[in-house]
C-alpha cells in the first residue's frame, strides 16, 4: 500500500495556487495575447481544473486587474529598494535613485506593462494618475520639503508629472526601434527630476 509522504500538504496554499494561476496567465498574455488567452489555457498551463479558476478570480478581466496590481508592486519593490539604498538625508540621491530606478524596471518589464495596461482595454485616466508609485514619489518630494532639501508648492502635482514625464521620455525613445542607452537615458531622467525640484545639475 502506497504511503502518503508524512509532512507533505495535499494541497497547495491558496495564495501559492493563486500566483500560479497568474504566472501561468502572465505567460500566456505575453506569447499570444489577452484577447486570444482563454481560461481553460489558463487553468490547464498552472495544472489545475478550470473550476479552480473560478475561487480565486471572476473573470479573466478580474485576473488581468490582480496581474496589474502585482506588477505595481513590483515596480515600486525596486524603486524603493533603490531609495532606501541612500541615506536619510540625501534627498538629492533619493530622487535620482528614484528616475534611475523607475527607468531601469520600466525597460526590463515594459512588454508585459504594455499587455497588462494597453493590449487589451483602454487606459482608464483615473489609472493613469492614481497608483502606488506616485503615491511613494510624492511621499519622498513632501520629505525632502520637510527636510529643507527643496521647495515645492505641490508634491503630489509633481510627482504625478514626473511620474507620467518618466514613462513618456521611455516610451519616446523605445517606440524608435533603437538600441537604448540605458545610462544616458537614466541620466536624462535624473536631470529632469533635480530640475523640477528646482536643485541644480549635478
Amino acid at each position: 500500500m502506497h504511503r502518503t509522504t508524512q509532512g507533505r500538504p495535499r494541497t497547495k496554499p491558496p495564495e501559492e495556487r493563486r500566483d500560479e494561476l497568474m504566472n501561468a496567465a502572465q505567460r500566456l498574455f505575453l506569447q499570444q495575447g489577452v484577447g486570444a488567452t482563454t481560461i481553460e489555457q489558463i487553468t490547464e498551463g498552472a495544472g489545475v481544473a478550470k473550476g479552480t479558476f473560478y475561487l480565486y478570480f471572476s473573470s479573466k478581466e478580474d485576473m488581468l486587474g490582480s496581474l496589474g496590481d502585482r506588477f505595481g508592486e513590483e515596480h515600486l519593490k525596486k524603486i524603493k529598494a533603490a531609495v532606501a539604498g541612500k541615506k536619510g538625508e540625501d534627498w538629492r540621491g533619493k530622487l535620482t535613485a528614484w528616475a534611475a530606478a523607475g527607468v531601469a524596471s520600466y525597460l526590463d518589464s515594459i512588454e508585459l506593462h504594455d499587455v497588462l495596461f494597453y493590449g487589451s482595454r483602454p487606459a482608464a485616466r483615473e489609472g493613469l494618475v492614481n497608483n502606488i508609485v506616485i503615491d511613494h514619489l510624492a511621499e519622498l518630494l513632501q520629505g525632502g520639503v520637510d527636510g529643507g532639501a527643496w521647495v515645492i508648492d505641490d508634491p503630489r502635482s509633481t510627482a504625478v508629472f514626473l511620474f507620467s514625464g518618466l514613462h513618456a521620455v521611455v516610451d519616446d525613445v523605445y517606440s524608435k526601434g533603437k538600441r537604448v542607452n540605458r545610462s544616458r537615458l537614466a541620466q536624462r531622467l535624473e536631470q529632469l527630476c533635480l530640475r523640477a525640484a528646482g536643485l541644480p545639475r549635478s
